[in-house]
């Protein structure tokens, strides 16, 4: 069952976290750190890393540093949006967010020092012992994160708040592959670049699954429990913000979301049989509840 698979990758990246985090000086930084990565979570973006590196030969031990170091920019991005001044939530996966359980300055320092965190671990020779491979990591990583890619998009993200007209397919669609696909294209290419390989193939697999996902969240914004969710639901909506599915309308934002996996599924018969579990957390991704 893929549930299975997929906790066992997340127990993998926990453990490396929670060694990690033995490494910190013991205060109050160090306590949300820990809290922020370590409350739970799907882990998709480590599996990510950690099913590319199996499947290009990377060393799990090697794999499962990288798989890490993206689930702490990964939650140092989630205690930033949850902010009074981003998304102002109250809970995450359940819990109290960062800021309500301490306050806002150390949620803003907590993100900060998750987010850096990430890059001590890819450029330790413990991560990757060719030196280039982990330039090649950290740059990637910058991209993916920065100006460019996962912050870009956040801004977009506010900026679509009060966008007149509301943003069209084409422009949520660009904002997405931002704020969502560029941290999730990062985990699938990790593998190729650890074991030095062309990276096209799990690009193309990460950008349609990337898409996929975020159809999915806007779905479940509409559809989905929030006691499941662990979250407010339907911000967007109340937000009057243009989403895949006010655009496409639900049938078609669900007709989208798995052409989108099928096309993701297709791009991996390179792979054989063991690129199964890479299907199933395609399929799993349009198919979750929360």
């Amino acid at each position: 069952m893929f549930r299975e698979v997929l906790n066992q990758h997340a127990a993998r990246v926990e453990t490396c976290l929670e060694t990690l985090f033995k490494e910190l000086p013991d205060n109050k930084l160090s306590d949300a750190m820990r809290y922020a990565a370590l409350s739970g979570g799907k882990r998709l973006r480590a599996f990510l890393v950690m099913e590319g590196a199996r499947l290009y030969g990377v060393r799990p031990q090697n794999a499962d540093r990288a798989a890490a170091a993206v689930e702490c920019v990964h939650a140092y991005s989630l205690v930033h949006d949850d902010l009074p001044a981003m998304d102002d939530d109250d809970l995450r996966r359940g819990l109290p967010t960062v800021h309500v359980k301490w306050d806002e300055a150390t949620a803003v320092l907590t993100g900060d020092a998750l987010q850096t965190m990430a890059f001590e671990i890819l450029a330790s020779s413990r991560t990757a012992a060719d030196a280039n491979i982990r330039l090649r990591l950290i740059t990637s990583m910058a991209e993916a994160v920065g100006g460019r890619g996962m912050v870009l998009g956040q801004m977009q993200d506010i900026l679509a708040q009060t966008a007149k007209p509301p943003l069209d397919i084409d422009q949520i669609t660009a904002l997405q592959a931002n704020k969502t696909g560029a941290l999730i294209t990062w985990a699938a290419e990790a593998g190729p670049v650890m074991s030095n390989t062309n990276t096209g193939v799990m690009r193309a697999y990460a950008q349609a699954i990337g898409l996929a996902f975020q159809i999915a969240d806007d779905i479940l914004d509409v559809e989905g429990n929030p006691e499941k969710a662990g979250k407010r639901l339907q911000k967007d909506q109340a937000a009057g913000k243009a989403t895949f599915v006010s655009v496409l309308g639900m049938v078609g934002a669900k007709n989208k979301a798995s052409e989108l996996v099928e096309e993701a599924c297709d791009g991996l018969e390179i792979f054989g049989g063991t690129g199964d579990n890479l299907r199933q957390l395609a399929r799993f991704i349009i198919d979750r509840d929360m």
